[in-house]
């Protein structure tokens, strides 16, 4: 079964780092020698000295961002209540064979003995291990695709924790600037058919599970730390359509079609609601809550949704000109600005969610939604009966 793990790293000085990962043997090795410039390696921060195991990812980034919101006191205690001498936990589980596949599987290094000086530093082209997307580095931006496109890129629970996983990835990379966008021919078009028919059998618990571990994919891309922009080259609908718009900066083509389809299967787009309604006011927020229509890039520029239409060709060439124009900024003035934004809509959100975790988990016992689901697999119409 895959686990996730939430784990401090200290240099022997003992400056701390918390993180992420659903590979804790991969991920040490990758500090220990230095794979991802930073801070961890500015610091020398190598030693794992503890580590929580979690089933559930959203689990996982709720203790990773307790932990880290903590004094450094009781980050302290913490370790010493487990590992009172500071060992490093991870001191036994390299051998040879182990650090070269490691080493092989997972990352691009420069191989010229002349560029040894710069072999920590992300190429351009290189790729991280992921089955659902891709994520690239070139100089200063990171550029994550949805690759999916047999599937247009649909939503799975494995590409949630992709992409969460890719987010941490970047967010404790040296990039400055994050791009979004998607393979084929659409960016993301909602949910995937396996996984929506596999929600018919699942209980009240594992409904709120599932509803936390959305909330935590949104919540990471909502409150990312770099800027972020979605390059949007087709459809973006339900869940792609929330991601799309909850980067900084959305872009899309003129034929992007986006939509809040939710309630048209039975769903309710609780989540999706809050930061609409954040977005576009409440008048707004209804007309498209309520309808679950489709509309397209010009709406969505006139409501304020996006930010540009840009033909096909040139959709990621603006992208990039737009982290440029980011990248000239301060970086510490960005995060500090995304911060404060971030902590004004907090508490506010905070409470909202929590609603709409209830509601759409809640949803999900009714008749209706069975019959949504099963409607819009068997490709009919839905014979709803309230219930």
């Amino acid at each position: 079964m895959r686990h996730f793990y939430v784990y401090i790293l200290s240099s022997k000085s003992r400056v701390l780092y918390t993180g992420i990962t659903d590979d804790i043997y991969r991920r040490t090795w990758e500090h220990k020698n230095d794979v991802g410039p930073g801070f961890t390696r500015d610091y020398r921060v190598h030693r794992l000295v503890y580590y929580e195991t979690f089933k559930y990812v959203n689990s996982a980034i709720a203790r990773k961002k307790s932990i880290k919101g903590w004094l450094r006191r009781k980050k302290i205690a913490l370790i010493e209540a487990e590992n009172p001498t500071w060992e490093d936990l991870s001191a036994e589980w390299f051998d040879g064979k182990q650090v070269l596949r490691f080493a092989q599987d997972d990352r691009v290094f420069v191989a010229d003995e002349r560029l040894k000086s710069s072999a920590h530093t992300p190429v351009s082209g290189l790729r991280m291990n992921y089955k659902t997307l891709q994520l690239a580095f070139d100089s200063h931006i990171a550029t994550l695709t949805f690759n999916r496109p047999d599937k247009r890129n649909a939503v799975s629970y494995e590409l949630i924790d992709d992409l969460i996983r890719a987010l941490d990835d970047v967010n404790n990379s040296p990039a400055r600037i994050l791009i979004l966008t998607g393979a084929g021919k659409a960016f993301c078009s909602g949910m995937d058919l396996d996984n929506l028919k596999a929600l018919i059998g699942r209980t009240p618990e594992q409904n709120v599970e599932d509803s936390r571990t959305m909330v935590g994919l949104f919540r990471s891309l909502y409150e990312f730390p770099k800027p972020t922009i979605a390059a949007v080259n087709g459809a973006a609908i339900a869940g792609g359509t929330g991601l799309a718009l909850l980067c900084d900066f959305t872009l899309a083509v003129p034929e992007a079609k986006f939509g809040y389809t939710e309630v048209r299967i039975g769903f309710v787009p609780a989540i999706v609601s809050t930061f609409l309604l954040r977005q576009v006011g409440e008048k707004i927020a209804r007309d498209l809550l309520l309808t679950g229509r489709i509309f397209d890039a010009p709406e969505a520029l006139k409501m304020g949704l996006i930010n540009e239409i840009v033909p096909p060709e040139k959709l990621m060439g603006r992208a990039r000109e737009l982290a440029a124009q980011l990248a000239e900024n301060s970086p510490l003035s960005l995060f500090h600005t995304k911060r404060l934004l971030t902590d004004h809509a907090r508490a506010e959100l905070d409470s909202q969610i929590e609603a709409a975790i209830r509601e759409n988990a809640g949803i999900r016992q009714s008749a209706d939604f069975r019959e949504g689901i099963e409607s819009f697999l068997e490709k009919r119409k839905p014979k709803w009966t309230g219930r």
